[in-house]
């Protein structure tokens, strides 16, 4: 059985997507608060929680293991 809270991401991921995430997530207050920047708050979300856990479930589905921990 594989283990579902297995970090799978290097630090240098994890920063990009803390960055990418803090330029999504206020979406809805700066713009109108339309579906597409809904969309792009629940990305950031996402992304943020990734980077936060280090853990990424799409790169569980398919194997990918970008971190250095054996």
């Amino acid at each position: 059985m594989k283990k579902l809270l297995l970090k799978n991401q290097n630090s240098a991921e994890r920063i990009a997507r803390l960055i990418i995430s803090f330029f999504l997530l206020p979406a809805p207050f700066i713009y109108e608060c339309d579906t597409f920047s809904i969309v792009q708050a629940i990305i950031g979300g996402v992304l943020l929680f990734n980077a936060i856990s280090g853990i990424c479930v799409i790169y569980q589905m398919f194997g990918a293991n970008t971190c250095n921990i054996n």
